[in-house]
């Protein structure tokens, strides 16, 4: 990888678009290396597989803030963000988005579109051009932490976009038109349609009302998500709404309105001939908008502000009027590149290429998209139960990716944002309580427990933290209630799971079983911490002496048939992988696993080959897929067996291939955080292989320094720093450490001695050293 002056030129010309020529003149902030762009795309022949790439939205936001601005250039298929960038033409820009999913996605409410002439009053088609959607000129498109722009070409007219915690504020510039528009599709959703809809006309500046979505409509899973939300919102515009409207279509009783529903040639007919209601100043509907026409000299800017709330429309307006008290755009852009440097820099690094350093910003920045804030600026949130609640202690979020996150995300959070894992915690709490089930989902979203994928990933979560000290909540409830989530879902007395995810499952639940334990031996209830430590030891029962690896079981205890492809066949077993990637989920007995396998050198052979058959490109694969989560832990499991300059081989390699400051950047779905937070770690230096173990892997950093910021309510140091001397893409293998001054000789530390403050200073050299760190 060229260095320095060298890559800052390539790299000026290929982001320029992205950032502005003017950011290379003028000393950079940590705000100015996040690239939005990084991921934005779905494009699944690039990806080489139908999860497609990064799926990240490239609009505006603040750190874990309720709001998220963002272009949408298509409603449904597998386009979780609403946004790919290779598509030609826009549909608008909606309020919140989700980062990173697949599962058909949700949200992308509150859909403002600028346009003029004939008002339409459907999006219309992507390649098609019909409806209210705009060509775009791709060249004047820009993203930047906290702000979007474009220029929307059919009717030359730009938008631009920021975000405040529960705001967004748009600024449209118009050309000179006596029929320019503002209008605004409550109907629309990513991956499906609201359900019903409510506009109010409050004065000559205002509007509220609320957009209602539930599983009828599609959304997340296409309804299979259990998702349900009303988004309240309340509006104001910098223009006088005079010449205004209400477009409300007809959709028949019975009709169907799921994704593949709404997409048929039937349906969106219909709402292309949806009655245009002029001077309505108030409608309950099924599929409404609102439209505010009016004349514009050349170049005027027309801006529209809006709060929401997931609560009510007094907490929307509250939200709006807290956060965004006038007009002033730039004065609010601002306030979010503020929120971000301050974000951005809990971690510090110094020297790496400058492409290194936009993919490291960047990262950190997707990595503080979730949990979001589920809560308005008073304090209240809808509960569980349907009802409002008031968060006192803790800030209540929403969108828990857990099978993801467990991983990455959340370890990373506990060094830099601890206070967020015990919102989340309290949140997961609640929840439970409030809807009356005791136990916690693995995929939660706005307060809907989906079901998405397998595992007990809350009990990782919670063991984690507490461990590492953080315990502001209810600790009982949070043990029963993972007791009862391990009951509900687990391998349970015979000791495996069954069906098609009968490896995936026996390995995943052995884990959250051994997390159980943790808890249960940091509480002192020995028993159970006996019992579920044994209940930890589960993935032997699905390991095949004579295959010499994981095979999943039927219900009768028999074998499922082997296949020709053998371990390496996808499903086989397993969820999104395959046998021979799943089976080296073993993180609470590495030491077991390696005994089944034949011993530490067997282990290690087996590795190498897993990681040497990969492509090169790291896409979807049947070896190493850094595209998705199952093999995230995999690369430090060679410091477990006795060979950590693999570690630091396949960790350098990983970041190099894996990662890229472009739209392709990363190699598979952002999924809510994870993706980019095992970069952080593994760039940085560090990553924990077992959560709920206190044990950190070293590795080879990317960076010369790097400073953790900690936080002082929770450690007692100020600061973790990793120092690498004589680092350079040539110089990936640690010759020697020090850990505050003094000589160190394992390739890991335990979370004390980073919580404490410590200073890692590792002496990188070209050639392994094989007697460090064993």
């Amino acid at each position: 990888m060229l260095r320095n002056s060298t890559i800052l030129k390539i790299t000026f010309i290929s982001i320029s678009l992205f950032a502005g020529a003017n950011v290379f003149a003028q000393q950079k902030q940590l705000a100015d290396y996040v690239n939005p762009f990084i991921g934005a795309s779905t494009n699944m022949h690039l990806a080489g597989n139908p999860a497609g790439l990064g799926k990240t939205f490239p609009g505006a936001a603040v750190p874990f803030g309720m709001v998220q601005v963002s272009p949408n250039t298509i409603t449904g298929g597998d386009n979780g963000s609403g946004y790919s960038y290779e598509h030609k033409t826009i549909e608008g820009f909606a309020l919140n988005q989700m980062s990173g999913v697949g599962w058909y996605g949700d949200l992308g409410n509150f859909l403002v579109m600028p346009t003029a002439g004939t008002l339409q009053t459907s999006a219309g088609k992507e390649g098609d051009h019909d409806g209210y959607r705009s060509y775009y000129d791709k060249q004047s498109e820009k993203a930047s932490a906290g702000y979007y722009s474009v220029n929307l070409t059919d009717n030359k007219i730009k938008a631009e976009l920021t975000a405040a915690p529960h705001c967004g504020i748009m600024r449209f510039t118009f050309p000179e038109n006596s029929g320019s528009r503002i209008q605004i599709d409550l109907a629309r959703r990513v991956g499906g349609t609201s359900v019903a809809q409510y506009v109010k006309i409050v004065d000559e500046h205002t509007i509220q009302g609320w957009i209602k979505c539930t599983p009828e409509g599609g959304g997340w899973g296409n309804g299979d998500g259990k998702s349900f939300y009303t988004v309240y919102f309340y509006a104001r515009f910098n223009k006088p709404l005079k010449d205004y409207g209400v477009w409300s279509a007809n959709i028949p009783e019975g009709q169907g309105r799921k994704l593949q529903d709404i997409e048929s040639a039937k349906y969106q007919n219909i709402i292309a001939h949806a009655a245009i209601l002029p001077g309505t100043n108030e409608k309950l509907g099924k599929h409404l908008g609102f439209y505010t026409d009016f004349a514009t000299k050349a170049n005027e800017q027309v801006i529209l502000k809006a709060g929401i709330s997931y609560n009510s429309i007094e907490g929307a307006r509250n939200n709006l009027e807290t956060e965004i008290k006038d007009f002033d755009f730039d004065k609010v852009h601002q306030q979010a590149r503020s929120l971000w440097n301050k974000a951005l820099s809990k971690i510090q690094v110094t020297g790496g290429s400058t492409e290194e350093k936009y993919n490291f910003y960047t990262a950190l920045y997707h990595t503080m998209i979730d949990p979001r804030t589920f809560q308005d600026v008073d304090g209240k949130y809808p509960g569980g139960d349907l009802k409002a609640h008031t968060a006192d202690h803790f800030t209540k979020r929403t969108i828990f990716s857990g099978w993801d996150v467990f991983r990455s995300q959340m370890p990373l959070q506990t060094l830099i944002n601890p206070g967020l894992v015990n919102d989340l915690i309290n949140s997961q709490i609640t929840l439970a309580t409030e809807n009356g089930s005791q136990y916690f989902d693995r995929w939660e979203l706005l307060n809907a427990y989906s079901g998405c994928m397998i595992g007990n990933p809350s009990i990782s979560v919670i063991a984690d933290a507490y461990k590492k000290g953080i315990k502001g909540y209810d600790i009982d409830k949070a043990y029963q209630y993972s007791l009862n989530t391990a009951a509900k879902y687990g391998n349970g007395d015979r000791g495996f799971s069954t069906g098609g995810s009968s490896i995936s499952g026996t390995l995943e639940y052995a884990y959250f079983d051994w997390c159980i334990a943790q808890l249960a031996k940091a509480t002192g209830k020995t028993d159970d911490a006996a019992k579920y430590s044994a209940r930890a030891l589960a993935y032997q029962n699905v390991f095949d002496k004579d295959k010499g690896w994981f095979r999943p079981k039927m219900d009768n205890g028999q074998w499922e048939k082997w296949p020709a492809e053998g371990r390496l066949q996808q499903g086989y077993g397993t969820v999104e992988s395959n046998p021979y990637q799943q089976g080296w989920f073993v993180p609470q007995d590495v030491p077991g696993l390696a005994k089944l396998l034949g011993g530490n050198q067997k282990a290690i052979a087996d590795l190498t080959d897993f990681f040497e058959k990969a492509p090169s490109n790291l896409l979807w694969n049947n070896y190493y897929n850094h595209a998705n989560e199952p093999v995230h832990h995999v690369p430090f499991l060679f410091n477990r067996l006795g060979a950590p300059w693999l570690t630091q081989k396949w960790t350098r390699i990983i970041c190099q291939r894996a990662y890229h400051n472009k739209v392709e950047g990363l190699v598979g779905n952002e999924d809510v955080g994870q993706m980019s937070a095992w970069y952080v770690l593994a760039a940085s230096g560090i990553a924990q292989v077992c959560p709920g173990d206190m044990r950190f892997e070293i590795t080879s950093p990317v960076f010369n320094r790097t400073k953790i910021n900690l936080d002082p309510k929770y450690a007692k140091g100020k600061a973790f720093t990793i120092v690498a001397k004589n680092n350079s893409p040539a110089n990936v293998y640690i010759q020697s450490a020090t850990l505050n001054g003094r000589p160190y000789h394992r390739c890991y530390l335990d979370y004390t001695a980073i919580s404490s403050g410590a200073t890692l200073e590792l002496v990188m050299g070209p050639k392994p050293n094989k007697a460090w760190g064993k």
